[in-house]
This record gives C-alpha cells, structure tokens and sequence, in this order.
C-alpha cells in the first residue's frame, strides 16, 4: 500500500530533489507532530508565516465564523466585505500618515507585483534598483529584483531595466537617478543572513529617493507584523516609505499579501488604464477574517513587549563556540556558523531530535530561527539545548 509521502513524492511539484518529506498529521501552538506520533518543536513557523503559531484559537475562530456568513462572492475591489474592509482600516491605523490605503492580494510576491507596477505607473518611469543578495519572491517581476543571478540564470529574459545596489553600501546611493522609478529593498534582508541596516542607511535611501523623484518601496515581509518587536521593522529604522509591502504573518497561517500606499498613488490603478491591477482572491473574506484576528492578537497582546526578552534568552541559550554570530533582531535570527557543511548538519540533526530548524536562501553557513511570537521562554530553551547538543556533536 503506498503511503502519503509516497504519494506526495510522485503527484505533488517539489522545489529541491530532497524535501524533508514529514507526513504532517496536525500542528498547534509551537508543535507539529507527524503520522507516527513524533513531536517537533517549531523554529520556522512556516517561514515566519505562522505568527500565532499553529491552529490559534482565535483565528481559527475567525475562519469558522465567517465560513457560516460567506466566502469568495466577487473579483477584488467591486463589492464591500466587512473583513477586508475592516483588515484594510484596521492596518492603516498602524502606519504613517502617508499610507491611506490597502491593496489586498494572495501572497507576498504578488503585492510586490502590484508595488512595482504601482511605481512606474505613479513616476511613468521604467527603471527599477533592488539590492544584491535580496529575495522579495518568484514570480517574474519579484524574481527581476531578486539580486541573485544563480536564481535567475534559467529565467531570463527578465524586466529589463534593472539595477542592483549593494546593501548598505552608500557610494551606490549615486546609482538612484532621474530614470529610477523606485528603488525595492528589504527592511532586513532575509534570504542573505537577516542583515539589518546599519548607519541611518534606510533613511539615506529614502533621501536620495526624494532627491530624483523615486519611490522608495519596503519590503516587510518577513519583519512585518511584530517580529522585530515593532508592528512593521522600518519602525526601528526612522524611516517612512512610499510603498510597503507585507505578507507571510499577516496571516495567521493562511496565504495573503498586501500592499500600501497614498490615496494618490494608489488612484493610478483605477484609469489610464481602469482594472490596472486585478485579482480574483485578494481580500478573499475567509482569509481577511484570519488576517484580522492575526493583527488584533499582535496589536491588542503582550507578545511584541516580550520580544526583546525573548530575543536575549536565544542570545543567551545559543552561546557556543561553533556560532561565531548571531545576525538579525527580534524573532528574526541568523546564528552563523563556522561552514556550510556545518550549518547544513546541525539542521539535519536538529529535525532527527524534534527541533525544526532550516535554511536561509543565499548565507548557507546560517540557521534560521523564526519560531512563532508566541513561544515560551521554556520553549525556547528546550530549542537552544537541542541545538548546543547538536553541535557538540558534529
């Protein structure tokens, strides 16, 4: 008899040729426990997506509640929802003045498509900069401004008018011209090591991009929705975007993205020409509702006021000779190890003991940890113990 994971090798596309493959039989809190009973402690949170963790009561409330009423009725934007309608105001009472309005979508690398079209729309200009060792998604407009050529080798052609900046680098601030219609960077960049800016560079982006007429676009992500400890991450940099775009957490574990702007740059969507960004999902009630209960538990909870203790107690607990740093902020962290290949068993490792670690995108002598906000202290050093014991060994 061939069981799931036979299954999912054969029918289901895979993105690598050797998946982890855990048979999921269900998840809740920081857990995820698989067919034969085996417990594992959570450390990724779906790739910072599970923000409550798993199955939160309150969400998974939400979902049940609004399933009774309705669910898909209408493409995005011609009918009035309650969810989206109260998800969209409820966000905007949590960012800067500038940002008056929320375009729903399905995912994150969709609102970056729904971005970057915005600002060659609102600038008329064509030429778009991102940064060296970025991910903002794989879709071709995202996968253009990914700063990765290995990943995009076998894609091309791609948008043409793109540039790259390196990271915190200023002298590349002079590469941001009259042509640039936005530059699009991360808040802290994930997939190269969750690098954070340093000296005011954020800001100083945001500067030159005033200078020329650009739009500076932040991608949010991954820090979005209270994994620095702040709502969005550019809170701790001083700095205030034209564009923001966010997903992953957003959602309580169900897939959704948006994107924010001013009413006057968002209008550009309506004319010139009118349905200048459509989709059939976006605001989907289903999925508000669960992005709703996600935001009010964040905004009206202790979790983001526990953050930075949490964040010391793994500083702490991973203190180990075989981590040379600890890279990012919040529940957002990188320990960087010796080598690739260590890096690479410690995760195996960890999985085999019921810790569940991965990888980062491009910095392979990394570990990525983004447990759910919602971890306990006695998680956390359940976690860090299995992790120290692991490297002892290896």
């Amino acid at each position: 008899m061939r069981s799931l994971q036979d299954d999912f090798l054969k029918y289901q596309a895979k993105t690598t040729p050797h998946p982890l493959g855990i048979v999921v039989k269900k998840a809740k809190g920081s857990y995820i426990t698989d067919t034969v009973g085996k417990k594992y402690l959570d450390f990724i949170a779906g790739v910072s997506a599970c923000s409550l963790g798993h199955c939160h009561p309150k969400v998974v409330s939400a979902i049940r509640k609004q399933t009774k009423k309705y669910m898909h009725v209408m493409v995005y934007g011609e009918f009035a929802q309650e969810p989206a309608v109260d998800l969209s105001k409820e966000l905007i009472e949590l960012l800067p003045e500038n940002h008056e309005s929320i375009y729903l979508t399905n995912s994150g690398t969709e609102a970056i498509e729904g971005a970057l079209k915005l600002a060659k729309r609102s600038t008329g200009r064509s030429e778009l900069i991102g940064a060296y060792n970025s991910y903002h998604g794989s879709t071709h407009g995202a996968l253009s401004l990914l700063g990765s050529e290995h990943q995009k080798i076998g894609y091309r052609p791609l948008l043409p008018n793109t540039r790259f900046i390196r990271f915190n680098d200023e002298e590349d601030l002079e590469l941001i011209s009259t042509k640039t219609a936005a530059v699009i960077i991360e808040t802290i960049q994930g997939g190269a090591g969750f690098i954070l800016p340093e000296n005011d560079y954020l800001l100083k982006v945001k500067k030159r991009c005033e200078a020329v007429g650009a739009l500076l676009i932040l991608d949010e992500i991954q820090p979005g929705f209270g994994r620095t400890g702040r709502f969005f991450g550019f809170e701790n940099f001083n700095v205030i975007p034209d564009i923001i775009v966010m997903g992953k957490g957003m959602g309580g574990g169900l897939p959704v993205g948006a994107f924010s702007a001013s009413h006057e740059l968002m209008r550009n969507f309506e004319e010139k020409p009118k349905l200048g960004h459509i989709t059939t999902f976006g605001g989907n009630p289903v999925i508000a509702a669960a992005s709703l209960a996600t935001l009010r538990v964040i905004r009206d909870s202790k979790l983001m006021r526990d953050i930075p203790e949490k964040e010391a107690l793994f500083r702490a607990e991973l203190n180990h000779s075989k981590i040379k740093s600890i890279n990012g902020m919040g529940l957002m962290l990188a320990p960087i190890l010796e080598n690739s290949d260590l890096a690479n068993q410690a995760v195996l490792k960890c999985i085999d003991r019921g810790l569940l670690l991965f990888w980062l995108l491009w910095e392979k002598k990394a570990l990525r940890i983004s447990p759910p906000l919602s971890i306990s202290k006695k998680e956390i050093k359940k976690g860090c113990a299995i992790i120290r014991s692991v490297l002892d060994e290896i």
